[in-house]
């Protein structure tokens, strides 16, 4: 950090934040790891789904859970936008020392989060078939894909509010108790998927019930936060200005191209495949979806450390802080690409095994390879 840099912190921001006065690489590891922890226990959890279903329920069931990816990534890509926007006007509110904007902000992304979760889960229901069929999935597939979208689909709900906790509570300084929570509900997704899938023998509605109720863990988690005497954010549910919540969605823009680029080319590829593969080519990609998620996860971590030490410092004005946590980052998703291309490769044959029974996995090899 430069002596400017310095001089200006102390004089106006005289707080002890790690993200405003820390040392860089041990500031940036200590948002980073938590993120990055929370985040790989919850794609393991979304792993651990896809081996219950693929070996105790069948590649259809997984093929279809794949093919209703691409509406959940879609609904999920306009909360993400909602949250990230809110989080990042909020982390530079926090970072030019007002809580109470940043506070506003918090409760307007929440209640914005809401509203739109229980409109769009009325209509994914009301129209349920009409978006099976623009998923291109035959009619054979739409009681299998109708058991696990049925219970599912609710439960985003409580999805969303995880996600809005999840980014306010790292960014008011907590990214320890934001990857607990995501840590301890991906055990019990597992723990479920076990309860449900292996010994209950309830199939993919097990596997929706087990996937909904783990999201459940980790949002009453978070909701200790609202009980931290140290907290800067409070939640008021009368707010004005809430055209504030479209200005501050265009920070979340990115996060909301990606999220539809993901939804696109997994709808993309889940139509050729059926059309040309049938249900074992949706099974097949569907295995290498959760493979590549895995390696996704760890940029999600970096970029989600990164925002939250831009953003307050963006606020507190200290350009040169912003630029040495962009060069770590930079170096840090490098290194990782690396790391996730030799695994991928060179371990290709027994990830997928882990998803398929025996008599399926000769099958699974050859379309996924």
């Amino acid at each position: 950090m430069s002596e400017a840099d310095q001089t200006r912190l102390h004089s106006e921001y005289a707080v002890d934040d790690h993200a405003l006065n820390g040392a860089i690489i041990p500031t940036f590891f200590k948002y980073l790891l938590p993120s990055l922890l929370g985040l790989l226990a919850l794609t393991s959890a979304s792993i651990v789904d896809g081996i219950f279903i693929g070996n105790y329920v069948g590649v259809t069931a997984l093929a279809a859970v794949n093919l209703i990816i691409p509406v959940t990534t879609l609904l999920f890509g306009v909360a993400l936008m909602l949250i990230i926007g809110g989080s990042v006007r909020g982390g530079k509110y926090l970072g030019e020392g007002s809580a109470d904007k940043a506070s506003a902000i918090f409760s307007k992304t929440i209640l914005a989060v809401g509203a739109y979760g229980v409109v769009v889960v009325a209509l994914g229901i009301a129209f349920e078939e009409v978006i099976f069929m623009v998923l291109g999935a035959g009619e054979e597939l739409f009681p299998v894909m109708s058991e696990y979208y049925r219970i599912i689909l609710p439960f985003l709900l409580a999805q969303f509010f995880l996600a809005g906790l999840y980014y306010f509570v790292r960014l008011d300084g907590f990214p320890d108790l934001a990857a607990a929570a995501l840590a301890i509900g991906a055990l019990g997704n597992v723990a479920l998927d076990y309860i449900f899938i292996a010994m209950l023998d309830w199939g993919l509605t097990g596997a929706a019930f087990a996937t909904g109720l783990s999201q459940l863990i980790p949002l009453l988690i978070l909701m200790s936060y609202f009980f931290k005497p140290a907290r800067r954010l409070y939640f008021n549910i009368r707010q004005s200005d809430w055209l504030e919540i479209l200005k501050a969605s265009y920070n979340g823009a990115s996060e909301f191209v990606n999220e539809v680029s993901g939804a696109i080319i997994a709808f993309v590829f889940n139509w050729m495949l059926i059309q040309r593969a049938g249900v074992d080519g949706v099974a097949a990609i569907t295995v290498v979806n959760y493979l590549i998620f895995l390696g996704f996860m760890v940029y999600y971590a970096i970029s989600d450390a990164i925002q939250v030490l831009v953003s307050q410092n963006f606020g507190a004005q200290l350009p040169g802080r912003i630029s040495a946590f962009l060069k770590a980052a930079g170096v840090n998703v490098g290194v990782m690409s690396a790391l996730i291309i030799v695994v991928l490769l060179t371990a290709s044959e027994p990830l997928i095994a882990l998803f398929v029974d025996e008599e399926e996995y000769v099958a699974t090899v050859a379309l996924a390879i």
